[in-house]
């Protein structure tokens, strides 16, 4: 191989290592009770561009409060009983920033909760994209797989969750179908015995009493 092309080689890895310590995001998913209420915590830097994104998996009627604090206490975003919802916004200063969600409007169902958190924008692949070297093919191939490998991995998650919602209602509709179907069971058998019973009744032979009257 070439020295100039393991050279580009090398300098590519760097700028996608560099890429990757750029930019943070916390994705998770977690469980809410009723009557609870979850809070995270991360550290921004002034000027950072940050995007909450969250989406409420099972539960009740999928729904969730949310709430998104900044460094000093500053309400930023507010939404109440969402099922999911995305908030962009830019860090006016330092500091730690707090989103919690809430279910204590709920008594008695708990609700998973996903949430992504993402700090910072992406970085561009290549500093000097616009110069003519014999990489720049190789360079754009490179900037256009990587975007398409996020938006694949977008998809992904969001496909993920789709699934887990639909098997959750799935499970819930079974169970409510066989706790219907028991019941219209025994109302059956209940009914039956009792028609089989009524029958009897009709056709029973009556013991009837003679009494002589003496003269």
């Amino acid at each position: 191989m070439d020295q100039s092309v393991l050279q580009e080689i090398i300098k590519m890895s760097w700028f996608l290592l560099l890429m990757f310590g750029c930019v943070r995001a916390s994705e998770f998913t977690f469980e809410l009770p009723d009557n609870a209420k979850q809070c995270f915590y991360e550290d921004v830097i002034i000027g950072t561009k940050c995007t909450l994104e969250f989406q409420v998996v099972t539960g009740g009627h999928y729904d969730v409060d949310c709430r998104l604090e900044d460094a000093d206490g500053t309400v930023l975003y507010k939404e109440m009983k969402k099922q999911y919802d995305s908030f962009t916004f830019t860090a006016a200063r330092n500091g730690t920033y707090k989103f919690c969600f809430s279910n204590e409007f709920s008594t008695f169902t708990h609700k998973t909760v996903y949430f992504d958190f993402q700090v910072g924008d992406d970085p561009p692949l290549f500093p000097n994209e616009n110069r003519v070297t014999a990489l720049t093919q190789m360079e754009s191939a490179c900037v256009s797989i990587h975007e398409a490998l996020k938006s694949i991995i977008d998809y992904q998650t969001h496909f993920r969750l789709r699934e887990t919602q639909g098997r959750s209602r799935a499970e819930d509709v079974n169970t409510r179908v066989a706790f219907w179907s028991t019941g219209e069971a025994l109302i059956l058998l209940v009914v039956s015995i009792s028609q089989v019973l009524l029958l009897r009744s009709f056709f029973s032979d009556k013991k009837t009493t003679t009494t002589r009257v003496g003269s």
